[in-house]
């Protein structure tokens, strides 16, 4: 990864910024995006002191102008993009029965739309460089997971872009990669909207438990360096994707089941 050009969608905390470390404690020279530059910056800060370049752009993934200046910085910067990483999300927590069709729009925005706008204009210098893209999806783009409707549908969506990414770019290099977190501890689940769109500040998990955002930073890395086409984080994973193949009813009073015993559980 030495010298190579990364960008980085969501990389103010969480998953995106140990990315961030992860690919700068290998020598790579990074472009990190988010909707809040003044902890980006602090991110980038902590980067260059790993001895690489970093820059902080200020980027709504769910606006395709921020996407385009995005992409037209980084070749401004560094001329070359040699690895994307779709990582920028924000998840809900709301039954559809309760929720404003808003919330839903805004999820598909960030979740989705903003992968395939950074994609989509990434993808010339991507394919001159054969480099990699690489999106984070979750198990919820495996199996559909109640109250959240909207973020459930924008992995699963998210992973028929890629897949259909990689048959169509097959001859040319490009290398596209989706990897699959089970619950990570991060702020994803504070920052959660709930049914009228405001975000529901308190996780119904416990985030000491859940798994480090270092691992999914480091099997991203892992995903670029060694060009593999997906990667599920957790015996979790690969669990419900088998039975959900085979004993599908069985897995939806099990999920239901799971759902129903989180903090104040929506199915009360």
């Amino acid at each position: 990864m030495k010298n190579k050009t990364i960008i980085i969608t969501g990389a103010s905390s969480g998953i995106g910024e140990a990315t961030a470390y992860a690919f700068a404690s290998r020598g790579a020279n990074l472009v990190l995006a988010s909707r809040n530059i003044d902890k980006l910056e602090i991110v980038a800060n902590a980067c260059r002191k790993l001895g690489v370049e970093a820059i902080s752009i200020l980027c709504d993934v769910g606006k395709e102008e921020d996407c385009k200046r995005l992409i037209a910085e980084t070749i401004h910067k560094f001329g070359k993009i040699d690895v994307l990483v779709n990582n920028a999300g924000i998840s809900m927590r709301a039954m559809l029965n309760e929720c404003s069709i808003e919330v839903i729009k805004q999820v598909m925005d960030i979740n989705f739309w903003g992968s395939v706008y950074c994609t989509k204009h990434a993808l010339p210098y991507l394919l001159q460089r054969k480099g990699s893209v690489i999106s984070v999806s979750s198990v919820s783009g495996i199996v559909g997971l109640p109250a959240r409707t909207g973020y459930s549908a924008s992995k699963f969506a998210l992973d028929g872009f890629m897949q259909s990414l990689r048959i169509e770019t097959l001859h040319q290099g490009l290398h596209v990669g989706i990897v699959y977190p089970g619950y990570t501890a991060s702020n994803i689940r504070n920052a959660a909207l709930n049914k009228d769109g405001k975000p529901q500040q308190e996780s119904p998990l416990n985030e000491n438990k859940l798994m480090p955002a270092s691992k999914v930073a480091d099997t991203i890395v892992k995903l670029a360096v060694k060009r593999k086409r997906q990667k599920i984080l957790t015996n979790l994973g690969h669990l419900s994707k088998w039975l959900n193949t085979f004993f599908p009813s069985w897995v939806d009073r099990m999920v239901y089941s799971f759902v129903s015993k989180e903090k104040d559980s929506p199915f009360k």
